[in-house]
């Protein structure tokens, strides 16, 4: 399993996150077998939200009731988590971070989160209210790092205004079919071409730059939970069949080649796999450190649409 550090920081992590958005309807001992199987392939690395689950913190009492960390191996596991998102609206009140923060860290049966997420954008985001609570935070120990979800590079500025500590994570939507973030920069310039449209202001450069690690999730959906690419021979039969090819070629399985693409990527994006099949994880963390060729790395991003100028 590849590693990365976060820059400016001692935090050490897998390229491969296990998302935990889906895990409520998991009786315990399949939890429990989805969370060793990710262990036990490499994977230090678990994200949470307090909104995942048909309740509020939802997933995280599944965790925390079937799967918590062992005092002992604490240290060896990031636990990440989000906050901001409520009943059709966002709120990035003070009020609200506290508030949520304990219930995950209730819920984990932790006492400290590894990273903190702001889910997505408060268009009311007021953000010396956001210092004031990641200070609060930081200051007891419940909170180490911080970092954003699916934000504009001018939103991550906009808090950085107030918030003093590195904000370190952005996560957004990136599959090899869902990668306006990357096909932007690559035909940049050109009148006319939908994909040199940029959608978000530069998020991957504006990353690389500030030490900002990007997270994907919905790795393997075709578009905004539009369903997976892989196995999907009538909207992408060249994009199959080349994965086919590399998968044969590289001894993995297509979800293997559909991780490495992303992880090629000098960047160093995570991966964040929302599956709660085990033996998909497993596929997964094949993919970790395969290292594609930049020949193998365009055709897919070809076969998957897109124009290489």
């Amino acid at each position: 399993m590849k590693t990365l550090t976060f820059p400016g920081t001692d935090v050490v992590a897998s390229n491969i996150i296990l998302g935990l958005m889906r895990i409520q309807s998991l009786d315990d001992d399949e939890l429990r077998t989805l969370v060793g199987t990710a262990r036990d392939a490499g994977i230090n690395f678990f994200d949470h939200a307090d909104v995942y689950g048909g309740e509020v913190h939802g997933c995280e009492q599944r965790w925390g009731d079937a799967a918590p960390v062992p005092a002992a191996e604490r240290e060896q596991i990031i636990l990440q988590s989000k906050v901001g998102i409520r009943n059709g609206y966002f709120d990035f009140s003070k009020e609200h971070i506290l508030e949520g923060v304990e219930g995950s860290l209730a819920a984990l049966k932790t006492d400290y989160l590894d990273i903190l997420l702001l889910h997505r954008p408060d268009a009311l985001v007021e953000p010396d209210e956001v210092a004031e609570a990641f200070d609060e935070l930081e200051s007891a120990g419940k909170v180490r790092h911080f970092g954003v979800s699916n934000h504009t590079p001018l939103q991550v500025d906009l808090l950085k205004r107030s918030v003093r500590q590195p904000l370190i994570v952005n996560q957004v939507q990136l599959s090899i079919t869902h990668a306006p973030l990357i096909a932007a920069g690559v035909a940049s310039n050109m009148q006319g071409l939908d994909q040199s449209i940029d959608r978000d202001n530069g998020i991957l450069d504006y990353s690389r730059l500030h030490g900002i690690t990007l997270q994907a999730w919905s790795p393997f959906q075709k578009g905004f939970f539009d369903g997976v690419f892989l196995g999907d021979r009538e909207t992408y039969p060249e994009l199959n069949e080349r994965i086919d090819a590399l998968a044969e070629k590289y001894g993995v399985t297509p979800t293997g080649i559909a991780v490495a693409w992303i992880t090629r990527h000098p960047a160093n994006i995570q991966v964040v796999l929302g599956t709660t099949n085990a033996g998909r994880v497993q596929e997964s963390a094949a993919g970790s450190d395969l290292r594609l060729s930049r020949e193998e790395w365009y055709g897919l991003f070809k076969a998957a649409g897109y124009t290489v100028p």
